[in-house]
């Protein structure tokens, strides 16, 4: 319904135009979104079976990967299993309610992915920097509190963030550009001035990330400074060793972010904003498995005590 006072639309729903105009396209990219979405799923459970029930695997460093794994689970399924459908079903339709959600969660899991991986840097810092009282500080109910807080940070920021979003006024046609609902593709849909609130939220948003980003580098100065303290250079690598898959992780986490915003940057809509998009939203959740269990000797024997020796040959 149009107000021509305002000229503001209210929308009942979106149209998700994230997919080539193609069908032949359109069904190429939706068994490639299927397959690695049925690859991230397979991994990540993999990741919390074995750190659930390997009694090796029951340090603070397991404990926050199976919630890593947890949070990409749940990441990947808020936006593929729709667009999937969507493409399958020709609808691309999402209902006004249901684009909320999208952004909510997709912002509260990415959110919640970032403290935690804030939080494993403080584990690695405080493994390496003090071994003797290692068990001391990250003790079991500090690890709870820890995790419980990154949760609630997502939690807060995906509030703010899908407040802010839809607190504007839309004008024009309810057409997204994308495969899924996210912020930068709803704003231009926004009304001539009515996003300032939320780009005060990113800003700022951006400036408290970029504080954990300097306390995450703070974390590692410490860390590599007591690794070349290290006289053997065998020792050394066995101890950077144990540092390498968060650090993995980390560069992709936050470079398919910044993929996300170059992304944001294009204007009209392309292959190139898909390709961006899938970078950001799909092989986060599909790789971050795969970075944690190819070169660890503890998650290569669990799987052989589970699965047998065939498959851990094969990792």
């Amino acid at each position: 319904m149009t107000d021509t006072i305002t000229n503001t639309t209210e929308y009942m729903e979106f149209l998700l135009m994230g997919y080539p105009d193609e069908q032949v396209l359109q069904t190429l990219c939706a068994t490639l979104f299927f397959l690695i979405y049925l690859g991230a799923l397979v991994g990540n459970f993999l990741i919390i079976t074995i750190t659930t029930i390997d009694q090796h695997l029951q340090s603070p460093m397991y404990f926050f990967l199976k919630n890593l794994s947890l949070i990409d689970i749940c990441y990947i399924s808020v936006t593929v299993p729709k667009s999937i459908m969507n493409s399958v079903t020709n609808t691309h339709s999402i209902s006004f309610l249901g684009c909320v959600l999208q952004v909510f969660c997709v912002i509260f899991l990415a959110g919640t992915e970032f403290a935690l991986l804030l939080v494993m840097s403080y584990d690695r810092y405080a493994a390496i920097c003090f071994p003797l009282h290692y068990e001391a500080i990250m003790n079991k109910e500090a690890c709870v509190q820890m995790v419980a807080a990154a949760w609630l940070s997502g939690c807060v920021y995906g509030s703010v963030h899908a407040t802010g979003t839809f607190s504007v006024h839309f004008c024009g046609p309810n057409v997204v550009y994308q495969f899924f609902c996210d912020i930068p593709s709803l704003l231009r849909l926004a009304c001539f001035g009515d996003q300032i609130l939320e780009y005060v939220f990113i800003i700022t948003s951006c400036c408290f990330a970029f504080m954990c980003f300097i306390l995450m580098v703070i974390s590692y100065v410490h860390i590599f400074t007591i690794i070349l303290r290290i006289p053997s250079i065998q020792g050394r690598f066995k101890i950077f060793s144990t540092c390498i898959p968060h650090l993995t992780v980390v560069t992709l986490f936050l470079s398919s972010g910044f993929v996300a915003y170059l992304g944001s940057a294009v204007k009209s809509p392309s292959s190139l904003n898909l390709f961006m998009s899938v970078f950001y939203s799909l092989l986060p959740p599909s790789l971050n498995p795969v970075i944690y269990s190819f070169r660890n000797s503890d998650v290569k024997v669990a799987l052989h005590n589970i699965f047998g020796e065939k498959m851990t040959t094969r990792f």
